[in-house]
């Protein structure tokens, strides 16, 4: 087996684990498998260290529970920090045990913790994978359970998160209101 299908699939046995069970399979394996699928649409020449973060971005998300935290803003921004932390962490782990390159490893920490957003090409193109399998995924169940306040505010948020490339993409690949696709508008 080659170190890229050995991470993937430490990555799913570790997820497999999640307590959420969502459309018959762990939440988080689920979730990963997703995010696999659409960087490999997105960037079909992704390199290894960007193929597993899109799986690992979540990994073991439910480990830290955001009850757990303060609430509010500040609170959970605290909780996707530790999260990201652990997350890069136990990829980092992952892709060690596989043999990869410190170098390797690094460059997959530094995308799941978005260390250089808009600034790193591929940390970049990890924020547009997470941004598409939201979109994708999880965006038609999560708007009913929002206000419509509070939903621009997401949707503008996640348009604000992409590259100028990734809002086009949105715009040809999605049937959204118009009040909705004037956000990821260039």
């Amino acid at each position: 087996m080659s170190k890229l299908n050995t991470a993937l699939a430490a990555i799913d046995a570790a997820n497999a684990h999640d307590p959420d069970v969502s459309e018959g399979k762990p939440a988080a394996q689920l979730y990963g498998q997703r995010m696999s699928e659409e960087a490999q649409r997105l960037f079909p020449d992704a390199s290894e260290p960007l193929k597993i973060a899109a799986r690992g971005q979540h990994i073991e998300r439910w480990v830290l529970k955001r009850k757990d935290f303060p609430e509010g803003r500040a609170g959970y921004l605290t909780w996707r920090t530790e999260l990201a932390k652990h997350h890069a962490t136990r990829v980092g782990e992952i892709m060690k045990d596989a043999g990869y390159s410190t170098q390797d490893i690094e460059k997959a920490q530094k995308m799941i913790r978005k260390d250089g957003i808009k600034r790193d090409t591929e940390v970049q193109a990890l924020e547009d994978v997470i941004c598409f399998t939201f979109l994708k995924w999880y965006f038609a169940p999560f708007a009913p359970t929002q206000s419509a306040e509070k939903l621009d505010t997401i949707v503008t948020r996640t348009a604000r998160k992409m590259s100028p490339e990734a809002r086009a993409q949105v715009l040809r690949e999605f049937d959204l209101p118009e009040d909705l696709a004037q956000k990821f508008a260039i």
